[in-house]
């Protein structure tokens, strides 16, 4: 079960780290905007917050 949840945090942190950390300043802003337009963020920032961390240990 901890593998699987590794792999899955693994995962998340993969999407974050394309979407995200290569993105440019304005690319970041329209992605917040959006999430934040959606009501999205309220899940998703800490789901990628939670999975990041996983994904380090």
């Amino acid at each position: 079960m901890v593998s699987r949840l590794t792999r899955i945090a693994r995962g998340i942190d993969d999407v974050t780290r394309a979407v995200w950390d290569d993105s440019g300043t304005v690319v970041k802003v329209l992605i917040l905007i959006g999430l934040v337009v959606t009501a999205l963020a309220i899940p998703v920032i800490p789901i990628a917050v939670v999975a990041r961390y996983l994904a380090k240990r």
